[in-house]
């Protein structure tokens, strides 16, 4: 079948693995088509970086004669799936959105990259990205700025911005991101589409460049629930290439979707609520809570007192750990390197300062500076020890209720170049996404409604750790409009 036959707007995993398995599109023309949109589209969008066609070609060639010879078929078959630019992908560029690492092509798979073309996706290329994955906009990007699909005068959100837009554009049927302050869950809100943070260590990191890696985690982007459930489904579960990635049990997510979300127990964190949410944000939150009550759930109020301290704690965290990460990035081992030095340490410090960004830069000095042996127990100790506190909040809200329901950003996506001169202003924008960060829980963006002017609202559900399983059947709620008044 040819690629102008195939409709890819708003095409599901269930639906593209489904036309494949039945005949009605080889996946070979179904990753045709999306190029062929990739090439006429994303010129205004610049969500990819690189386009991977030889191997996606070759994967969809395999999905094609398995379906010719009558075999079973893996669950992700024919499925189009773009990589966001922190992974690593065999002979594919990985650049982080950095200068730094421009002309780098790791020579093996990130384990979540392997995972999903195990599972029988075509990976077509490789997405645009904050550098370094730091940022909430996406407009620290060393190759140019994301622009949001549904509003091109505006930000997609960071640092996954290149995989939310892709989903949005339809530039691909899903994608991978990471998570470490909010990476997912913000782009998935502004871009109107489905995110999922997973609980840190159920999905391995091995193959991801690193920012902070405490905090960093890799997650999928879909169309709905139900797509997120199923990649996050091969995504999950223990590996041994991550020393951090754990054995609990990974639960049938699918199975778990099934079942009602009546008798559950729903909490809303005040703090959440508070001066600077924006009205219409609100308004489509308590629309949510009102569906969910609706639908048999029990709606709690609940305190997490200590949330006012979560940017400042996150942004000492983050930062230290990303001083420690970044410094292997020298000019020695890989990417781009000042020939013209004549000693050792000059080029160390030409080629940083050529391939870092503003933002990067101010990031690695305030971490090294929240490390430096005089003020290391005044801030990142102290940044420990709060966070240590933060995570005892949610433990204790947990032990009364099964999820919490709360906004996932203040705004809806704000204008390219807003705030790119007050990076206080745009460190705000994690206000509603770094606890859980920090506290190491699992959330998800779900679309709820839009803005008077078309831009999406996400709300964010959040669960216990390792509970992927309550927070997904909860956003199911919400997305069917169980969760909506």
């Amino acid at each position: 079948m040819s690629s102008e036959a195939v409709e890819i707007r708003n095409l599901t995993i269930e639906g593209a693995r489904g036309a494949v398995a039945a005949g009605k599109v080889t996946a070979t023309a179904l990753a045709e088509v999306h190029y062929a949109r990739i090439a006429a589209e994303d010129g205004a969008i610049n969500s990819y970086l690189a386009l991977s066609r030889e191997r996606a070609l070759a994967q969809a060639e395999k999905i094609d004669q398995m379906v010719a010879k009558g075999e079973p078929l893996p669950v992700l078959a024919g499925v189009p799936v773009g990589i966001k630019d922190v992974l690593t992908m065999q002979g594919a560029p990985a650049t982080a959105g950095s200068l730094i690492l421009k002309g780098y092509r790791p020579p093996y798979d990130a384990t979540a990259v392997k995972r999903l073309e195990a599972a029988g996706a075509v990976l077509l290329g490789k997405l645009n990205c904050d550098e370094f994955a730091m940022g909430s906009s996406n407009e620290n990007s060393a190759y140019g700025s994301v622009k949001n699909p549904r509003a091109l005068d505006r930000v997609p959100g960071g640092s996954s911005g290149g995989s939310a837009a892709a989903v949005a554009a339809d530039f691909a049927v899903a994608t991978l991101g990471t998570d470490t302050g909010g990476s997912i869950r913000q782009p998935a809100a502004f871009c109107g589409v489905v995110g999922v943070l997973p609980t840190y260590g159920r999905v391995s990191r091995y193959g991801l460049i690193a920012f902070a890696s405490s905090l960093d985690r890799v997650g999928p982007f879909a169309k709905n629930v139900r797509d997120a459930a199923a990649l996050l489904q091969v995504l999950a579960g223990h590996d041994e290439m991550d020393a951090t990635s754990s054995d609990r049990p990974v639960a049938d997510y699918a199975a778990e979707l099934q079942k009602p979300v009546e008798g559950l127990r729903v909490g809303v964190p005040e703090e959440y609520f508070g001066e600077g949410l924006d009205p219409e944000i609100r308004a489509a939150i308590e629309g949510v809570l009102a569906g969910l009550k609706a639908a048999g759930c029990v709606i709690k109020p609940v305190s997490l007192p200590h949330t006012k301290y979560a940017v400042p704690t996150y942004y000492v965290i983050a930062t230290a750990e990303a001083s420690s990460n970044l410094s292997r990035f020298d000019g020695v081992r890989y990417g781009l390197r000042d020939a013209e030095a004549k000693t050792l340490a000059a080029m160390f410090r030409k080629t940083r300062d050529a391939g870092f960004g503003a933002e990067v830069k101010r990031r690695i000095l305030l971490g090294t500076y929240a490390l430096s042996a005089g003020y290391y127990d005044a801030y990142y100790r102290k940044a420990q020890q709060v966070r240590a506190l933060l995570t005892k909040d949610f433990l204790a809200a947990f032990h009364d209720v099964d999820v919490l329901v709360a906004p996932v950003t203040p705004t809806p996506a704000f204008k390219l170049g807003e705030k790119t001169d007050d990076p206080v202003k745009m460190y705000l924008e994690d206000i509603y996404s770094v606890a859980a960060s920090l506290a190491g829980i699992c959330g998800i963006s779900v679309p709820c409604g839009e803005t008077k002017v078309g831009l999406p609202i996400g709300v964010q559900v959040m669960g216990r750790h390792f509970d992927e399983a309550t927070m997904l059947r909860v956003a199911q709620a919400v997305e069917t409009g169980q969760g909506k008044a």
